[in-house]
Formats: structure tokens, C-alpha cells, sequence
């Protein structure tokens, strides 16, 4: 698909019943102020869309924010990502299909002489089911085009979206004009009470309400495979789309607020009592709900009820033809990982699409449209995108430290600070749509949508959590194994508490990383797992690497012996893989490992990598602790260690790290907090707490003793570190603009130190901060 393609696709997406049938729902809580909440709303999108834009040109590929997470964060993230977005395009998909219904079923009354609203069809069939019914074959038509494959697809949504286009710039049009020759037409938008009438919480309501209108770079990123020089016509897209849309719904609002008058006629079709005079224009719009801008229409544009009419089923055919295509391959892309059946995988052998994938989204598009009111199910949606873009948003800060080298033809300007922002307004939307739809159960509101929406959410989180600890994880592992296969596995891993993964590369540091990993296994009764890896090019099949193993198993068998020398569990492996990251992230997670040790030698050549492309990427990317040792000479014999701290997790573990050497060598450990020079004699007792805070860890039979450092940090470090045979240091504690790997205090001293540095960063998990609770416990 061209540029022009996938632009009136997303097009097609954002003008659907965000437009049509939400404007009126949000008209009646933000009241004239919609016109700004639209705005508003496109500004909070901009975040979120230079996201998408930057990792959608790097990643092409069916699956969007769902193969980002899952690239980039922690399980159950990157399952829980694909999850949402699979849901969220599936409900609003049911959302258009609604809409459709309702439309579709107030045309027949209008164009069949004779059919009044609140018909009865065959004697039981009530406009309600019918609506429900053309609902549901709409929805089946529109899997019947994607099944048919992405060219239709294409097709179908550049004619429906340019169809609505023409019809929205008439309603435009003519509704402008009416409000402008309307005498006090200035009322309408600043009295009756006012412009605000409902305040800040009826506009962020509105703009939560209407958010799920703004989606459609999501469907734009997940025809990544399907496009035309991806990474310039994508981000392209993701922008002009939103440059098209803002204005038209800005401009709609406006135009249906001033644009109608309140008529006893009108006040009839809303089913409400009382005099015109006491209904301001945006509460009536409010009551009419969906039909609130046909209604508007069959005012002031001529056969304004069925030109709007046909607008908006033009409208909810090309979204709906949009969702159903990247709700199917969102489910395809899961299926393809594994993570959701291998069903979901297959691919039509004629049409070559997901067809398996396509059917069973439109089954679960059906039952929502059916099983749900119109608000509960666009409230339901909304939730799950701000969710799953608060996940894209927080992926692009990490990928920007965790894959430097990804091919950015488009970059977001000024990070982190965009995504940031992006993700604290999204979090702001949520409580506010959720308390302006009602919880009337619980004493709020005089609704329950809120309530439906937010308990419809909280249930298809809780499936994703049976889903992905009963099949999904397991799965992944599966996969990880095919990803990079063990071709020997010389001992089977103990059944210890605590295993630190040691990947051996270079006989120059195995002896000293093993004796490293033998102190700290021992300390805390656990078992080292000696990994060794075999890299093949990208296009060179895995199996094929099975050819220089020999290359790497005496190394690890040297390993081995030192590890059994020293009477410590011992286990080694050999791996396969297209990239030594890689393989060793994926060794840690099949093996639930605790700990990472990494040799680094020295300054890294590129200005993207700071320690060293597959060092980088391991620290980052780890679920564990890990520890980074740059040996400055052999280290036989460690008398004196030295261990500067600023206090933190971090500092904790480097001073785990040194008592368990100290305990096999019998070293002292001198542990240092550095002030600049001429300090008060304040901030010398401070930076006694510190340094006392972390002495009083260590154990009675080791030797401890504390300094206090004045001068820069790191020249203070450095200078002080030729007095010892070994310096621990944790990762510091810097903001995300000042950090890099370790962060740059660490990363100065393991490069300039003479003698060997052990730098140490703590894993965040929960599962770790538990794991360590408990052992400290036994």
C-alpha cells in the first residue's frame, strides 16, 4: 500500500464513530467547551503519535505496540500489550458496528414510508435487535474483505473515507453558516450557564470519552509489512492523518453547538419534557446521544437527516474495516510468537491471509456489540488504548537505551521528555472518563456505563492473566529455545536457590570472572551456569552454527573445572544464536537466573554504545542483577577492597558483591562516600550516615572500615582506587536524560581505574526483591 493508502486508513479510523456517534455523548459533558477538549485531545494524540511514529518506521511489521513492548519491557508486558491492543481494536470495532446498526435502522424509518421508530418487525423483532442484527452482518461482511486480503482492504477504505470527507465539509459548512447569521449566536457557546458548564472535569471526561477517536496510527503501524518504503511513509502518515482529523472534529463540534436551535420538535426525538428555553444546545445534543449531529443535520443542511446518515455509515464502514483488520493481526502477530495458540498463525493458502486469526476477532466484535450498551463499550476501548499507549510511550524511552542502533529514519525531538508527558496526560484521562460515564452502584453518577466499561476491563485482564501464566509463558520459553538452541548442555543445573549466569568468551578473564562467581555463589548457597555462545550471521540458518561448537568447548569445559576445583555447583551450556545479547537475555529467562557476571575490556569505539554493543544490551535488557567486571590486572590474591556508595539499591548489591569476596579472601573493605571539597561539617556527618549505612550490612567477621572523600566524584574515585586491589561501585542514581548503562559516575571509573572495577546494578523486579527476602531469611 502507497502512503495515500495507509493515510486514508487511519483517516478512516479517527473520522468513524468518534465523530459521529460519540460528539453527542461528549457534547453533553463538556458542553461548548468540546470544541477545546478536541483540541486538547489532538494535543495529548501528538505524544502518543510521535511514538508510534518512530517505532513504527523501525519496526514494520504486523503486530505494532504489541512486538514493541515485548521487545522492549518485562513479561507479562509485552504479552499484556498484545492482549490490550487486540481488545481495544476488537471493542471498538463493535463500537462502529453499533453505531452502523443505529444508523442504518433510523435511514430505513426515514426513507420507508409507513416504518415509525420503535417498530416491530415479524411481531418480535424491535428496532433495538434489528439494530443489533445489521450490527452483527456488517461485521461479518467486513471479515469477509479482509479475509479477502490487504489490496481490498486498501480499496475499500480509501472510497468509504473520501465519500465522508465530502459530507462532513457540507455539515461543516452549512452548520457555520447557520451559527454565523444565527442573532446571539455568541449565547450558545457562553451562556446557559456558561462555556465550561460542567468544568475541567466535564472536558477531561469529554476527552476521555473521545479518545478511542484518535487511535488510528495504532491501525496505521500494523500494516507495517504491507507498505511502500515503511519507514518514510509510515511516520508520514501517523502526521498528516492527525492534521486532517483535528480541524474536522474541532469544526464539527462547533458547528452542531451552534448550528441547531432547540425545538419542542427536537426535545420529542430526545424524549425529554420541559420548554426549549430551559435546554441549552450542547445538553440537548447530549440526550441525543449518537443521533445528536444527524439531528443537528435535519436542520440546517438541506436532507441534512439522510445525507449525515449516509455519511455516518460511510463513516463507521471504513472503521470498522480498519479495526477488523488490526485487531486480526495483532491476534496474528501473538499466534506467530506463540503466545496465543498457533491456530491464530495460519494463513490462508489461496488469499494468504489470517483468516483464522480474522474469524475469531469478528467473534468476539460480535458479542460485544451485541452484549453491550454504546458508552460502556467506546469507554471500554478508550481504557485499553490509553493503557497500551502508556506501555509504547515508556518502550520508546527504553528502546532508546536498550537498541541505540535501530534504523530511526524518524526520531522524537527532545527525549525523553515527549513520551513522558504523553504517558502522565493519559493517566490523567482515565479516572476522569471512567467518573463521568457513572458508577452509580457504587453512589456516583447517575449512570453505570463507567462501572460496565471499567468492569469489562478489569475481566479481560484477569483472562490475559490466566492465559499467559497457563499457556503463554510457557510458550515463550519454548520459543526462546528455538530462538537460540542448546547444542551441549555439559552438566544439568542444580536445583539452587541462586544462579549466576557466567558467559565465557575470552581465556584471558574466564579464570578471573569464575573466581568472581564462585565467591558470590557460595555466599548465598547457590550453583554458576558457565555459558558459551555461537554466533552465525542473520541469514545463515541456526543449525548451522552446530559447526563450531568445538571452538567453544574447551573454554567452557576450563570453566567448568575451575568451578568444581573450588567444590561450587557447576553447570555449562553452549548456545546458538544470530547475536551474543540475545542469547545470553534469552539463557537468563529460560533459566529463571539471579544473576548476570559479564567481562568488559575496555572503551567502546562507537558513540551509540557505551561498554560494548552486547555488554550494553545485557545490562539493560536483564531480568536479574548484573555485575560487570573490567579486570585491570590478576587479581590472585585481594587484600584491600574499596567501596565507594551514594547509597541506593545499588550500592547495597556492590556491597553484597564485595562481603562475598571478602569472605573467601579475608580482604578489608574500606567503604567511601565522596563531598566536594571545602564541605560543611554538616554534610561530613551526612556523609558518615551514608557510608555507616552501608557498613552495618556486612557481617561481624569482616573487616570494615569507613572514608569520607572530598574532591569530584570521580577523580576522587579513580585517585583513591590505586590504594586497592579491587573497587566495587553499584549504578548510580541519575535521571533518565543523565543515565546510560551503569550511569556516568560508575562508567568514568571502570574506564580509568588501573586495577580491576566490578560495577553492579540491581534488578528492579519484584520477584527479586522477594527472592532476596526470603533467602536473607532462612
Amino acid at each position: 500500500m502507497s502512503l495515500f493508502d495507509i493515510t486514508f486508513i487511519g483517516v478512516g479510523a479517527m473520522i468513524g464513530a468518534g465523530v459521529f456517534a460519540l460528539t453527542g455523548f461528549a457534547a453533553g459533558l463538556a458542553g461548548p467547551a468540546l470544541t477545546v477538549a478536541f483540541i486538547i485531545n489532538g494535543f495529548v494524540a501528538l505524544f502518543t503519535a510521535m511514538s508510534y511514529a518512530e517505532l513504527g518506521a523501525a519496526f514494520p511489521e504486523a503486530g505494532g505496540g504489541y512486538l514493541w513492548v515485548k521487545e522492549a519491557l518485562e513479561d507479562p508486558n509485552g504479552f499484556y500489550a498484545g492482549w490490550m491492543s487486540w481488545f481495544a481494536h476488537a471493542v471498538a470495532c463493535s463500537l462502529y458496528a453499533v453505531t452502523f446498526g443505529t444508523f442504518f435502522t433510523v435511514l430505513a424509518v426515514y426513507a420507508i414510508p409507513g416504518l415509525s421508530n420503535d417498530f416491530v418487525l415479524f411481531g418480535f423483532l424491535s428496532q433495538f435487535w434489528v439494530e443489533k442484527l445489521v450490527a452483527v452482518l456488517v461485521v461479518i461482511a467486513f471479515a469477509y474483505i479482509n479475509f479477502r486480503g490487504a489490496e481490498e482492504t486498501g480499496k475499500a477504505g480509501v472510497v468509504v473515507t473520501g465519500l465522508k470527507l465530502v459530507i462532513l465539509a457540507v455539515f461543516i459548512a452549512f452548520g457555520v453558516r447557520a451559527t454565523l447569521t444565527a442573532p446571539h449566536w455568541v449565547d450558545k457557546f457562553l451562556a446557559n450557564p456558561g462555556f465550561t458548564p460542567n468544568g475541567a472535569f466535564g472536558i477531561i471526561g469529554a476527552m476521555g470519552f473521545t479518545y478511542i477517536a484518535f487511535e488510528g496510527y495504532e491501525i496505521i503501524v500494523q500494516s507495517g509489512e504491507e507498505v511502500v518504503d515503511p519507514g518514510t511513509n509510515i511516520p508520514k502518515a501517523v502526521f498528516y492523518s492527525l492534521v486532517i482529523v483535528i480541524p474536522i472534529y474541532v469544526l464539527v463540534a462547533f458547528a452542531s453547538i451552534g448550528g441547531i436551535d432547540v425545538t419542542p420538535q427536537l426535545l420529542q426525538l430526545a424524549g425529554v419534557s420541559g420548554a426549549p428555553a430551559d435546554w441549552p444546545t450542547w445538553k440537548i445534543l447530549g440526550q441525543l446521544g449518537e443521533l445528536g449531529i444527524i439531528r443537528a443535520a435535519g436542520q440546517f443542511v438541506p436532507y441534512g437527516v439522510p445525507l449525515l446518515l449516509i455519511a455516518g455509515l460511510a463513516a463507521t464502514v471504513s472503521a470498522l474495516n480498519a479495526t477488523v483488520y488490526s485487531s486480526s493481526r495483532v491476534s496474528f502477530a501473538m499466534g506467530r510468537d506463540r503466545v496465543l495458540p498457533a491456530m491464530f498463525d495460519n494463513v490462508h493458502p489461496e488469499m494468504r491471509t489470517p483468516h483464522v486469526a480474522i474469524a475469531i476477532s469478528a467473534v468476539i466484535i460480535v458479542v460485544m456489540a451485541v452484549a453491550l450498551p454504546i458508552e460502556s463499550v467506546a469507554a471500554a476501548a478508550d481504557i485499553m488504548f490509553i493503557l497500551l499507549f502508556v506501555q509504547v510511550n515508556w518502550t520508546l524511552v527504553r528502546m532508546r537505551k536498550t537498541h541505540p542502533d535501530l534504523p530511526r529514519t524518524f526520531e522524537v525531538p527532545y527525549m525523553p521528555w515527549p513520551p513522558l508527558v504523553g504517558i502522565v496526560l493519559q493517566f490523567i484521562l482515565t479516572p476522569f472518563l471512567v467518573y463521568e460515564l457513572g458508577l452509580q452502584a457504587l453512589g456516583i453518577g447517575t449512570s453505570n456505563e463507567g462501572l460496565i466499561a471499567l468492569v469489562t476491563t478489569i475481566i479481560w485482564m484477569g483472562l490475559g492473566l490466566v492465559v499467559y501464566y497457563a499457556y503463554a509463558q510457557e510458550k515463550e520459553a519454548e520459543q526462546l529455545e528455538k530462538e537460540t538452541p542448546t547444542v551441549i548442555t555439559e552438566q544439568e543445573p542444580s536445583e539452587a536457590d541462586y544462579q549466576v549466569v557466567v558467559p565465557v568468551a575470552n581465556p584471558e578473564t574466564a579464570d578471573q570472572l569464575m573466581r568472581t562467581a564462585i565467591d558470590l555463589a557460595r555466599e548465598n548457597g547457590g550453583e554458576i551456569l558457565a555459558l558459551s555462545v555461537v554466533t552465525v550471521p542473520q541469514q545463515t540458518p541456526l543449525n548451522e552454527g552446530r559447526k563450531f561448537v568445538g571452538d567453544e568447548r574447551e573454554l567452557l569445559e576450563h570453566a567448568i573445572d575451575i568451578a568444581e576445583d573450588a567444590d561450587v555447583p557447576v553447570s555449562g551450556t553452549v548456545k546458538i544464536g544470530h547475536d551474543v545479547s540475545t542469547a545470553i537475555l534469552n539463557t537468563i529467562e529460560q533459566h529463571d537466573s539471579d544473576a548476570v557476571l559479564m567481562g568488559w575490556r575496555g572503551r567502546a569505539r562507537s558513540r551509540d554504545i557505551v561498554l560494548g554493543s552486547n555488554v550494553d544490551e545485557v545490562v539493560t535488557g536483564a531480568k536479574c542483577d548484573v555485575m560487570v567486571e573490567r579486570i585491570g590486572g590478576r587479581i590472585e590474591d585481594v587484600q584491600r577492597i574499596l567501596l565507594p556508595t551514594a547509597g541506593g539499591r545499588h550500592a547495597e548489591l556492590a556491597g553484597e558483591i564485595a562481603q562475598a569476596i571478602a569472605h573467601t579472601t579475608n580482604a578489608r573493605v574500606d567503604v567511601a562516600h565522596v563531598i566536594p571539597a571545602g564541605s560543611s561539617e554538616s554534610d561530613h556527618e551526612d556523609a558518615l550516615g551514608v557510608v555507616n549505612a552501608l557498613a552495618s550490612q556486612f557481617h561481624d567477621d569482616i573487616a570494615v572500615q569507613t572514608r569520607v572523600l572530598e574532591g569530584d566524584v570521580v577523580e576522587s574515585i579513580v585517585d583513591a582506587s590505586e590504594e586497592y586491589d579491587l573497587t566495587i561501585i553499584g549504578a548510580s542514581r541519575e535521571s533518565l536524560l543523565q543515565q546510560l548503562v551503569f550511569g556516568a559516575v560508575p562508567e568514568a571509573v571502570g574506564e580509568r581505574a588501573k586495577s580491576t572495577v566490578i560495577m553492579a546494578k540491581r534488578h528492579g523486579s519484584v520477584r527479586s526483591w522477594v527472592s532476596r527476602w526470603f533467602r536473607s531469611k532462612r
